[in-house]
């Protein structure tokens, strides 16, 4: 059998095959893995897609679409893992309305969920988060027509034709069954993600008396920021809001369903860290609308770059000295330096010389705040340390920023349709580029909620099977209310994507604040390509 395939722009440096079914994705995301393209990043498989996201500095997405219609995906990929018993509570809020759906009693359901064999077919959405599928067919349940702002951890839900675990408290549209105790992420374990694409699932009821593993309970242990009183370094005296220890990012670990998170803003960040003479990507923190302030307890050097809180430095002699946003600056012992709300932008990034001393998770010091993964956020009464890494020379003479947006104010930003634009109606298309979107206070390092006077008109109510998500995606659930992915998206979404932000305005769209408003722009379109692979 020819299998076909088709394929979509998922933003400036991405591109979505859509395949025939799960088996079909699988086997081509092995057939990629075993001979990667040159310029290919990173591969991001869900039921039947697989997000490929390119150096466009490298490839493109014709020369990327062309390679892979050639390769043969006749012959079909085979995984096996291990088998492993979850114990659940079953008194999940939708328990009685997924029952409900399936025409069942409650006693049914939650029979025929622990008799089911569940298989993972792939990780997304978030750290640990395994898409499985029952070898029972009945289980296929529409998600949420508006997703929960928060899921505990540990809920066991059902997501049309997927049985899943969410890993950490974070957003979501599943149906929730119950709860288990068992973490499916930590990564103090050998294997960060309790399961893994092969592995075999059976649910056990905890009121029938399933236990708990103690195994597979271990010890919670977060990376943690220096702070106590035999510590020395700059005191935190003041933090109103998030304050966060953010440097690149960590990419490259789709496979274990974690996003590359990192600065919303990663110019400021290198700005910062420039300024000051370290390496670009060094870790600085990343302080959300200001309201904090650092002791020095030595002299040292730092700059400020980002939204304009309008820093100053409280002297031991009691001056207040102001100082310039973007250029570096110096503290003596006992200086106090202070961020207030900003006046432009939402995210400020305060870097020291010789960077600071924070622990690495995964290659990286970024908080990843819906994986839970990285440094504590940092709080009133932390010290923070200096690390005296090597640096190269301060450099006072960087370019003067730019204006960043205020509250109320109106931002373009380019996008790139698709890859589902035809899930909305013509009408649904016009409304995202003719209206202006207003920045809801809902929104966070994962996305911006954005309200508009006319939601986005679907083409009908279909479920669209999860799939791979890049950061500036705009998804758009039943409420027709888009979401604007950020650093902290979750890697796989089932809300369809009517389009992505550019890369070059990725920035910028992380430094728009509550109240403002978003027009979006449509760059030149990528139609869809519909290709047999080659014999």
């Amino acid at each position: 059998m020819v299998e076909r395939l088709r394929f979509f722009p998922a933003g400036t440096d991405g591109l979505l095959v859509e395949l025939d079914g799960l088996e079909t994705t699988m086997t081509l995301l092995d057939a990629l893995q075993a001979d990667r393209p040159g310029g290919v990043l990173e591969l991001v498989p869900a039921a039947r897609t697989l997000l490929v996201r390119f150096d466009a500095r490298i490839t493109t997405r014709i020369a990327l679409a062309d390679a892979i219609s050639r390769i043969d995906l006749s012959h079909r990929s085979k995984r096996q893992g291990e088998t492993f018993e979850i114990p659940v509570t079953y008194e999940g809020e939708d328990l009685s309305d997924v029952a409900e759906l399936l025409g069942w009693h409650v006693e049914e359901l939650v029979r025929r969920h622990t008799e089911a064999t569940y298989t993972v077919a792939f990780t997304g959405f978030a750290p640990g988060f395994a898409y499985m599928t029952a070898d029972d067919a009945a289980f296929d349940v529409p998600r949420r027509k508006s997703p929960r702002v928060r899921i505990p951890e540990g809920s066991v839900a059902l997501g049309g034709r997927f049985g899943g675990v969410y890993p950490t408290d974070s957003p979501g549209g599943w149906q929730l069954l119950g709860r288990t105790p068992l973490k499916m992420w930590d990564t103090n374990r050998s294997r960060a993600a309790f399961l893994a694409p092969g592995d075999r699932v059976r649910f056990r009821d905890m009121a029938k008396g399933a236990s708990v593993p103690v195994s597979a309970v271990p010890a919670a242990s977060r990376a943690c920021n220096p702070a106590s009183s035999n510590v020395e370094g700059l005191l935190v005296t003041r933090v109103d809001r998030s304050a966060l220890f953010q440097d690149l990012g960590r990419p490259g670990h789709a496979g274990q369903g974690l996003s590359g998170s990192g600065a919303l803003d990663r110019r400021s960040l290198i700005e910062a860290n420039l300024c000051v003479g370290n390496p670009r990507g060094s870790a600085a923190l990343e302080i959300a609308y200001g309201g904090f302030a650092i002791k020095a307890d030595r002299p040292v050097t730092l700059a400020v770059t980002g939204a304009t809180t309008k820093p100053t430095i409280r002297t031991t002699d009691g001056r207040s000295l102001s100082v310039r946003t973007g250029q570096p600056f110096a503290l003596d012992a006992g200086d106090e330096l202070t961020l207030e709300f900003p006046t432009e932008g939402t995210r400020s990034y305060l870097s020291i010389r010789g960077g600071f001393a924070v622990e690495m998770v995964l290659g990286s010091a970024a908080t990843d705040t819906l994986a839970k993964v990285g440094p504590n956020p940092v709080v009133a009464g932390d010290v923070l340390v200096p690390a005296i890494e090597p640096v190269s020379a301060v450099d006072p003479d960087r370019p003067v920023p730019g204006k960043l947006p205020r509250a109320g104010d109106t931002v373009t930003l380019d996008v790139i349709l698709g890859p589902r634009t035809e899930w909305f109606t013509d009408n649904g298309l016009t409304t995202l580029l003719a209206q202006e979107w207003h920045v809801t206070a809902e929104s966070s390092r994962v996305g911006v909620r954005l309200a508009g006077a006319v939601a986005l008109e679907r083409t009908d109510s279909a479920e669209l099977d999860s799939e791979g998500t890049p950061v500036g995606a705009i998804q758009v659930p039943y409420s027709g209310q888009p979401v604007l992915f950020l650093a902290d998206h979750p890697l796989t979404g089932g809300y369809p994507v009517i389009g992505v932000i550019a890369g070059y305005h990725l920035d910028l769209a992380g430094q728009i604040p509550i109240g403002g408003k978003i027009r979006f722009n449509a760059l030149a379109a990528f139609d869809p390509v519909l290709r047999e692979p080659q014999r």
